[in-house]
């Protein structure tokens, strides 16, 4: 017993939780991060914080990431997967498409390169005289040569959320491809029978028999929507026109190493982390009251 719960259980408690609790404590303090000197300042910088307007800009486009992020990845994810597992022809045995292997290797590619180096390679990509554009260009939309992406408040904020959903996409679609095949193929088999289309079995049966998988794979998704730090960083290191795609971490890593204001810096990252646990207990609660207690007490 201490030995397989206790070693783990100390390595938690010293690496995640009071690390956490010192953060609560400095975020008490005027503390600037480079002398042993702070006064407490009591709840004087999240006052602050909260009458901050780029803090709450910075706010606002996380949960727009934790809105859109999640959602479009697990769709186009759930979509990819269907196809190569159960996409196949609509007579004989349940199969994905052809050359399914082959499908799932390259959509994984992504996930394999680091965050910062995806962050690096797009960012040229969306130069105004990078590939997107030439490639615009031959094909006869003249408008978009010499383009920002990246520059242009209209696009910064879209631009940057297909680099993120690109990059994870097909770690996910491998996720559920797992999943459904753990789904007996005789359930599709009697739903083909009874006349159902693709898209009535993959409401009726794959997303209920997944649930759990799918839920998962939000929260994570939520969680790196959340941070996004790398991402945003590679693409826009200061925050986008008109800090249209700046995220809490980037105004928190600001704050605390080039304002010297780790006090501040400190509420931030509280709040980051209050922001991250309301988002799974949202997602933990619609997934209830949705049916997924019940469709797991069923099964």
């Amino acid at each position: 017993m201490v030995v397989f719960l206790g070693l783990p259980l100390a390595i938690f408690l010293i690496f995640v939780i009071w690390p956490f609790i010192q953060a609560v404590f400095y975020s008490l303090t005027d503390w600037s991060g480079f002398t042993p000197d702070m006064n407490i300042i009591g709840l004087e910088n999240y006052v602050r914080l909260f009458n901050d307007d780029i803090f709450m800009t910075a706010l606002g486009n996380n949960v727009l990431l934790a809105i859109v992020v999640p959602l479009v990845t697990i769709v186009l994810a759930l979509a990819l997967a269907s196809l190569v597992t159960v996409g196949g022809p609509s007579h004989g045995p349940i199969r994905g498409l052809r050359n399914s292997s082959f499908y799932r290797v390259v959509s994984f590619f992504p996930y394999v390169i680091p965050a910062i180096i995806i962050g690096i390679l797009w960012s040229q990509i969306y130069d105004p005289a990078g590939l997107l554009n030439g490639l615009l260009g031959l094909v006869g939309l003249d408008m978009f040569e010499s383009f920002a992406w990246l520059g242009d408040e209209r696009t910064a904020m879209g631009a940057t959320i297909f680099v993120i959903v690109w990059s994870f996409v097909g770690f996910y679609m491998v996720l559920f491809v797992a999943a459904i095949k753990g789904v007996p193929a005789e359930t599709y088999e009697a739903a083909r029978i009874d006349g159902a289309g693709r898209m009535r079995t993959a409401f009726s049966i794959t997303i209920p028999l997944i649930r759990d998988n799918i839920q998962t794979a939000y929260i994570y998704l939520g969680i790196i929507a959340l941070d996004a730090f790398v991402y945003m960083q590679a693409l826009n290191p200061g925050g986008g026109p008109n800090n249209s795609t700046l995220v809490m971490s980037q105004q928190l890593f600001r704050t605390a190493f080039n304002k010297g204001e780790f006090g501040q810096a400190s509420a931030m990252g509280v709040a980051l982390a209050i922001v991250t646990l309301i988002f799974a207990a949202i997602v933990f609660t619609v997934n209830r009251i949705t049916g997924g207690k019940e469709e797991k007490g069923r099964s």
